[in-house]
């Protein structure tokens, strides 16, 4: 057993919880939360950090966060738990309404079609893309959250999340754009 599934699994003891089906434990249930909420809190925290060992140190925050919580573990509150732990490693600001326009797209091969792109092009990319982007992109494109969700989580008008989205999307083709060009003149 993993050091992390030590520190939650070991706190209280099995305890029945009232509101899961009857005879599963506190740590049944604890367990499959974990186990179905690892993996999307884990690369969501490596994609805004950059830094496994630092991702997983959120990792561990947010379920010890879930679990030493007097409700029942759910999928929402790992996801409230790890916005609220990314925000106090300084990775993910408040949301807060856009500075600057969208930037406009050229005619010169600025934009750039889906069809072609490296898988490395694009995590390069998405690394360069602010962190409030970044997130609302993963979170909407990459694991299918919808906008109304996003709001909930980053405290953010509904309205807001998706012009976010759209900008994102633009920002991070044209990033590709440019990563796709540099290596085309390297070669």
């Amino acid at each position: 057993m993993l050091d992390l599934e030590k520190q939650i699994f070991n706190q209280l003891g099995p305890k029945t919880i009232a509101s899961q089906s009857a005879g599963q434990t506190l740590e049944q249930v604890r367990r499959d939360v974990y186990d179905s909420h690892r993996h999307r809190a884990f690369a969501l925290a490596f994609y805004m950090t950059g830094n496994e060992v630092e991702a997983e140190q959120i990792l561990i925050r947010t379920f010890t966060r879930v679990f030493s919580s007097p409700d029942a573990p759910d999928g929402p509150a790992v996801d409230a738990s790890l916005f609220e732990e990314l925000r106090e490693a300084g990775v993910l600001p408040a949301c807060a309404p856009q500075q600057s326009a969208p930037p406009t797209v050229t005619r010169d091969g600025q934009s750039v079609s889906s069809e072609g792109i490296r898988r490395t092009d694009l995590e390069e990319a998405l690394r360069q893309l602010p962190p409030n982007l970044r997130m609302v992109f993963l979170l909407r494109d990459v694991e299918g959250y919808a906008p109304e969700a996003i709001a909930r989580l980053m405290g953010c008008p509904e309205e807001e999340v998706r012009r976010t989205v759209v900008h994102a999307r633009l920002q991070l083709r044209l990033a590709v754009a440019k990563i796709q060009k540099k290596r085309q003149e390297a070669a």
